[in-house]
Parts: structure tokens; sequence; C-alpha cells
């Protein structure tokens, strides 16, 4: 997560006057997409299992192309 300004590239979301901006290609790899705030700051989660096996590198806890 970092700030930035949209591009044509992007999908813009806005939930409870807070404004998310995606990659469209990143979201179609990832959906769905989950923010919460907790006493610890932000936590994100997605539809990316981090704990199995990438299908191109066979790296396990990451995602790669």
């Amino acid at each position: 997560m970092a700030l930035d300004e949209p591009k044509d590239a992007d999908n813009t979301y806005t939930v409870d006057n807070f404004q998310y901006i995606v990659n469209k290609d990143f979201m179609e790899k990832v959906k769905p997409i989950k923010v919460d705030f907790t006493a610890f700051g932000f936590k994100v989660s997605s539809g990316v299992d981090s704990g199995s096996a990438c299908s191109s590198c066979s790296t396990t806890g990451s995602c790669c192309s």
C-alpha cells in the first residue's frame, strides 16, 4: 500500500470516505481485496493464497509472474 494518484490502468474505489486506487491487472490476479484497520495499522488480505507455491517459479509465500 502506498499513496498514489490514479492512472488510466487503475480502478478507483471509495469506501467510508477513503479512496483506494488499484491497478486493473493486479486486481484481476488478487481479487477480492480486503483492507482493515487494526490497532497495529492497516491489514490487507486478498484472494492470493500466500502459503501455496507460485505456479511459474514454485516459490512459497510470494507471487511471481
